[in-house]
């Protein structure tokens, strides 16, 4: 059967507006930190939906969009999520990590308690599908899962920070108590875990450096 097709809404720009176009967001995206200090300050509904759109219209492996993202906003579960989640980086900090891995989180000042899942006021949580299950409970196949959610994530961290509001990427591992608690179906696996909000009034970030584009860049 022929595939459906229409035409792409394009306009082209010229050299000097694509170059402006491309320093425009580098000079916004650079500016983005990781932030670990959060206001409990509100923030619309509208504006979560909005980030979440912008992470669901990534590519992904024949358009399986292999995702769901959960968002948390009630207390009483932001603090099971929290408490669950401090266990397992209570085993990590004391045990699970190389001394490697505990030295070079030094200079971030991190340890296993994490107070931005109480404080901020939502968690979004991005769940992979390892696979679709239609309302027969039939499996069918997805394709480049971990890609593709990786790419729609790269989207939704680019969407919190284009909206104003600060994350970090937390990845407590294991994930599992996030499927439990939420009670998400078999074929769901917890990817990411992002507290979004505003900082907190007075909030700091580390001193760091990117690589240069001479360190990230190689032409052939």
């Amino acid at each position: 059967m022929d595939a459906e097709f229409q035409p792409l809404d394009y306009s082209r720009p010229t050299p000097d507006e694509m170059t402006a176009r491309a320093a425009a967001l580098y000079a916004d995206l650079k500016t983005r930190r990781t932030v670990r200090e959060f206001s409990d300050a509100p923030v619309p509904r509208e504006v979560i939906e909005h980030i979440v759109h912008t992470a669901a219209s990534a590519p992904s492996g024949a358009h399986k969009q292999p995702w769901t993202f959960c968002v948390v906003e009630n207390p009483a579960i932001k603090e099971r999520i929290r408490e669950a989640a401090e266990r397992e980086e209570y085993e990590n900090y004391h045990g699970r990590m190389s001394d490697a891995w505990l030295a070079d989180l030094e200079k971030f000042g991190t340890d296993w308690q994490k107070p931005f899942l109480t404080t901020a006021p939502y968690l979004i949580v991005v769940f992979k599908k390892a696979y679709d299950l239609d309302e027969a409970g039939n499996r069918h196949k997805n394709y480049y899962v971990n890609e593709s959610v990786g790419i729609a994530c790269g989207f939704l961290i680019a969407a919190i920070h284009h909206a104003g509001l600060v994350t970090v990427t937390h990845t407590p591992s294991p994930m599992n108590f996030l499927q439990e608690v939420l009670g998400r179906p078999e074929n769901e696996r917890a990817y990411l875990l992002l507290p979004v909000g505003l900082p907190a009034t007075g909030a700091r970030v580390p001193v760091i450096e990117r690589k240069g584009i001479s360190q990230v860049l190689t032409w052939y």
